[in-house]
């Protein structure tokens, strides 16, 4: 563990390891301020606020579905390290446009940058995983996959907290997020700094020649057609597509599940959002300790039927609690009821279980392509994870259509959960 946490003191991953703290606490202080200030500060329909959150993940997705196999085409044709910094560079510019979108509560410029930060997280995800076995010992990937995991789980958990605190009622008695739009414009300054330090990472010799596919369809439909048919590596991303489904609906579900099934008040949807966000970056430590640095499934199928049993200890707990009026439970009285705490021990462990289920899977996917071709076999799983991210999120919407209540909508994350245990047991037996 401690060989594993020197890693963040090296510059071959300190700087990568701070730059993507700072995106994931940016991403998620942005968008916790405006679902918060969108669903306690402009709507006041249940129905309204449940669309409004699946809309918001999946626009968020959408960028990935499009553009992942051009992101993974120019990184493994480019330097890495100086698309970083192209990246968080133009992040300021789209938190700055952010920011003003918070200050008049446009939510037309709300969802044009979430769909804008969608667009460079595209960008920059095959990237952060490619560069480790880059930058890496072999013996270092899992761990330093791990790290990766945990940081950007503490980040959402920081910038979920961050963005619940910065929504405030204003002089005039009205909900305002000027703190927000202030912190999300620094924290972007502040990651294109660190961008600055990452060490050069110029794409391997066999890609040199790469040729960037701009057309969308031919350049996505090749890319899956170059991954999906290796059966291994295709179990990897359907593991892998289906833990972020889970975890896109499990983020459309809570904002509305606290407010109106729980009674509770932005406070304590804050607090939800930050279990779940501290037990993925546990569990992403853990099964490195495990694995003692192997790269292996052997565990992600039962981590998968473990995060099922306390989905459904979740949607019991849920339906039987007596809440109060939509949104006016504050966090004391929420802990203080009978199941509430209960309520949080069960996030947390299906978020442990789900860091223990998808690290390995991660470390298995870059290890085990050709160098030349780990941030193009990333951008093939981001695809596929944004087409299930999206179908989830069209799911939700559909539930909320046929009159199925937010909580009872647990039940199909828990359907996911069963094939995603399915799925890892398959790709257990084929690899370890």
């Amino acid at each position: 563990m401690a060989s594993t946490l020197s890693l963040i003191g090296k510059r071959r991953f300190g700087p990568l390891f701070a730059t993507l703290f700072c995106g994931a606490f940016n991403d998620n202080l942005y968008r916790t301020s405006m679902v918060l200030i969108v669903i306690y500060g402009i709507y006041a329909d249940p129905g309204q606020e449940a669309t409004f959150s699946a809309v918001a993940g999946g626009l968020f997705i959408l960028p990935f579905f499009l553009f992942s196999a051009l992101a993974g085409q120019l990184a493994d044709s480019h330097d890495k390290a100086a698309i970083i910094r192209h990246v968080k560079s133009a992040e300021i510019a789209i938190m700055a446009l952010g920011a003003i979108g918070l200050v008049l509560k446009s939510v037309p410029l709300l969802l044009a940058m979430l769909f804008a930060t969608g667009l460079q997280s595209t960008i920059f995800g095959p990237i952060k995983y490619a560069l480790l076995p880059q930058h890496l010992k072999k013996d270092e990937v899992l761990g330093g996959t791990g790290l990766v995991e945990a940081a950007t789980y503490v980040a959402i958990l920081v910038g979920i907290v961050v963005g619940g605190l910065v929504i405030y009622t204003d002089a005039t008695g009205t909900l305002s997020a000027g703190w927000g739009a202030f912190l999300v414009i620094l924290t972007a300054i502040v990651g294109r700094l660190f961008a600055g330090h990452v060490p050069p990472a110029p794409p391997e010799t066999a890609t040199d020649r790469l040729k960037l596919d701009w057309n969308i369809l031919r350049s996505t439909t090749r890319l899956l057609s170059e991954f999906l048919h290796r059966p291994r590596i295709r179990l990897a991303i359907v593991c892998i597509s289906l833990f972020w489904a889970m975890g896109t609906m499990l983020a459309a579900i809570f904002p509305p599940l606290v407010k109106n099934a729980l009674g509770a008040d932005p406070g304590v949807a804050t607090l939800f959002l930050a279990s779940f966000s501290v037990g993925v970056a546990i569990g992403s430590v853990v099964i490195n300790r495990l694995l003692k640095g192997e790269v292996s499934a052997r565990y992600s199928h039962w981590a998968a039927i473990g995060m099922m049993a306390f989905v459904a200890d979740l949607v019991r707990r849920t339906s039987g609690f007596e809440g109060a009026a939509a949104g006016t439970m504050p966090v004391s009285d929420f802990l203080a009821a009978p199941s509430g705490l209960l309520i949080l021990v069960d996030l947390f462990f299906i978020a442990a279980l789900a860091g223990m289920y998808v690290v390995p899977l991660y470390a298995y996917l870059t290890t085990h392509v050709a160098p030349g071709e780990t941030a193009r076999a990333v951008a093939a799983n981001n695809v596929v994870n944004s087409g299930l991210m999206v179908a989830a999120s069209l799911a939700l919407t559909a539930s909320y259509a046929a009159s199925i209540t937010v909580t009872q909508s647990l039940w199909i994350v828990f359907g996911f959960g069963l094939v995603a245990a399915w799925f890892g047991w398959r790709l257990h037996r084929l690899v370890d």
